[in-house]
């Protein structure tokens, strides 16, 4: 039980480490950064599939604004939510 638990604690810091890749990147959007520097190359590969998957299935943009990283964002907490319940529970 405790390997399980300690699998599920690593899931757990994944998700708040792409929560925070999401949310620079949404913020680094807002400014035009330099599209040939490695970092935002980086940062704009682990998380365009996913925007893409979210603007796929719900439309995102109203009034200008994109809201797939706050969709995004939600969702992961939501799991983050019930993988926090299901370590407790163990």
């Amino acid at each position: 039980m405790s390997i399980m638990a300690g699998l599920l604690g690593i899931v757990e810091n994944l998700l708040n480490v792409y929560i925070w890749i999401i949310i620079i990147s949404a913020l680094l959007s807002w400014v035009r950064p330099d599209p040939n520097n490695q970092i935002i190359q980086i940062l704009y590969r682990l998380t365009q599939p996913a925007y893409d998957l979210v603007r796929k299935h719900i439309p995102t943009v109203f009034n200008g604004i994109d809201l797939a990283p706050l969709i995004i964002i939600v969702a992961l907490q939501v799991i983050d939510v019930f993988l926090i319940s299901l370590i407790r529970s163990m």
